[in-house]
């Protein structure tokens, strides 16, 4: 399973960043994506986004 951040949702505000306990979400220039090498599969970013932004592919 990988999980994708919706650009259209995210308004950058770093939940994701900050509750990820692999560290496997980063930023660039306010645009956040997901290492799905270093993603467990936990869902936690997908409970604690506020904007509903990541999913599930």
């Amino acid at each position: 399973m990988a999980y994708k951040i919706i650009a259209d949702k995210c308004e950058a505000c770093g939940t994701c960043i900050e509750e990820c306990p692999n560290d496997a979400i980063s930023e660039k220039d306010d645009i956040y994506t997901i290492d799905n090498e270093k993603c467990e599969d936990c869902g936690t970013c997908i409970d604690e986004c506020p904007n509903d932004a990541i999913i599930e592919e």
